[in-house]
């Protein structure tokens, strides 16, 4: 694998029991490396690579309850051993990191200084920024020769305004503990909008476009002239659209039924409406859309009121968004869900249809499983599918550093 000519950076996404990493180079959006670290802290923690974009995927066991440092420690000495020149092409190492609060809206060098600002933030993403907190210490001590940089799901939110991103609460939970809509995605959200522009053949500060990063979590944004000006997520990633396990937008009266009325504890109130409801909770059997759509297919009406429920809440917030933007230039589907699910999109575009949206069949039909492209007919408003990129936006943040 020759990288003498290339500069790369290693690109690490934390979670609270994997850790996802690639080295991609900035400028060609090529990756040399690419792999996850799943179930640690657990005994069946383990690790799969691959070099290349189509090379053969490897597997090796982790120690039993390997931690962060443990996989960081097993990509350094175990993967990269022998990879010398890829070792020295590395000139940075980026960080996703969920909430970084009003804090950060650019990316950011590591000092430790940042590190006590995103432990602050912990109220905010507590199942997210412990562990990113855990493999930003890990990999600056086994990386110590690289900058470290920072890249917030929540920076490129930090453009909305006050009407949309404050809460109707008392102006002390604002002022004094932060209470307000940070949504995430941020990064994907970007990558798709500026390519978008692109696409549209047009100045992404003269663009506006309503973005869907529909995957396990989901979340809407309105960009206008290349800036998010509102979004689905709130404080928290739980408010919004339906998602695979997580409730989206619930009247927050049910909170107190469940505790008054049914003898709840908070802890269960928490794990119910993050962890068991969304596509899970209401079909009874899956938070994946596969199955979800699988089920439709199948006649099984749980499955179909989750479809219908999923589409419907997703294309009244679309709609919504025309208020923030005025003129929409064209609405694009990303993610998991976004990329791959021909039938959500198609019955989408045809809750849209006031709004001028009229489907491609054969458009929509081709753009899956990595294939982007237009997927709305030449004279109605367009639609695309744009696979996200998050890998790339945070190894170009973090190249700015090197």
């Amino acid at each position: 694998m020759d990288t003498s000519k290339n500069q790369t950076v290693l690109v690490l996404n934390c979670g609270s029991s994997s850790l996802k990493f690639a080295i991609i180079n900035p400028e060609s959006g090529q990756q040399y490396l690419s792999g996850l670290a799943e179930a640690l802290t657990l005994p069946e923690a383990q690790i799969s690579w691959r070099f290349g974009e189509d090379g053969d995927k490897q597997k090796a066991a982790l120690p039993s309850g390997a931690d962060h440092t443990a996989a960081l420690t097993f990509l350094e000495e175990q993967v990269l051993h022998g990879q010398q020149g890829l070792l020295d092409s590395l000139v940075a190492v980026g960080h996703r990191v969920v909430n970084g609060g009003e804090y950060f809206s650019e990316p950011v060098l590591v000092n430790d200084e940042v590190e006590q600002i995103i432990e602050k933030c912990i109220p905010l993403a507590p199942l997210h920024n412990p562990a990113h907190l855990l493999g930003i210490r890990a990999a600056r001590r086994l990386f110590s020769s690289l900058p470290h940089v920072l890249v917030f799901d929540t920076a490129f939110h930090q453009t909305m305004p006050a009407a949309a991103f404050r809460y109707a609460l008392p102006d002390e939970l604002y002022h004094e503990h932060g209470v307000r809509r940070y949504g995430m995605h941020g990064t994907s959200h970007y990558y798709v909008a500026v390519k978008a522009a692109e696409w549209l053949g047009q100045p992404v500060e003269e663009t506006n476009v309503i973005t869907a990063h529909l995957g396990n979590g989901a979340s809407v944004c309105a960009v206008k002239n290349g800036k998010s000006v509102d979004t689905s997520m709130g404080m928290t990633p739980l408010e919004g659209l339906m998602m695979g396990t997580r409730c989206g937008n619930v009247d927050p009266s049910i909170v107190f039924f469940m505790v008054d009325e049914l003898g709840y504890t908070l802890d269960q109130v928490k794990d119910v409406l993050n962890k068991k409801s969304g596509l899970l909770g209401i079909s009874g059997k899956t938070s994946d859309f596969r199955g979800i759509t699988q089920g439709v297919e199948e006649g099984d009406e749980n499955a179909k009121l989750a479809f219908d429920m999923f589409c419907y809440r997703l294309a009244k917030f679309i709609a919504s968004y025309y208020v923030s933007l005025g003129r929409v230039d064209a609405l694009v589907f990303t993610g998991g869900i976004g990329e791959n699910s021909l039938m959500m999109r198609s019955r989408v575009l045809e809750l849209l249809a006031p709004f001028g949206f009229v489907e491609d069949v054969k458009g929509n039909e081709a753009a899956r499983f990595g294939n982007g492209g237009l997927i709305t007919v030449a004279d109605s408003a367009k639609a695309f599918v744009i696979p996200t990129n998050e890998e790339l936006v945070i190894a170009q943040g973090a190249a700015r550093f090197a």
